[in-house]
């Protein structure tokens, strides 16, 4: 069992991802808002505030990501990062987003199909 995350910095592929999802019968994620940290660091550049006041006058609303993850199968994992790359394009394309597994070796409340 793995634990698949996705950081999606393109937010307009959320909603055709998780449809399908749904589709596939890929489900249990959980998404969370998520900022990365160079885009807090240019934003909060104290040695230019100047910049920092005319960054936030162009654009008031820092850009976010959504952050996915969800326990699967490890069979799981190709098919789910098809549906990803199909919506997107691929993840190699400059500010799409990343994606990763980490191995799961305990799990408690949740049931895998």
């Amino acid at each position: 069992m793995q634990m698949f995350v996705l950081v999606l910095n393109r937010e307009e592929y959320l909603d055709p991802i998780l449809e399908r999802m749904l589709e596939a019968d890929i489900g249990g994620a959980t998404i969370l808002d998520s900022t990365g940290m160079m885009r807090v660091l240019d934003e909060d550049d104290v040695d230019l505030p100047m910049m920092g006041v005319l960054r936030h006058f162009f654009s008031p609303e820092r850009k976010r990501s959504k952050t996915m993850f969800t326990l699967l199968e490890d069979n799981t994992i190709p098919r789910l990062m098809g549906i990803i790359n199909d919506v997107t394009g691929g993840l190699d394309k400059p500010d799409t987003g990343i994606a990763f597994a980490l191995p799961t070796t305990f799990v408690e409340g949740v049931k895998l199909v």
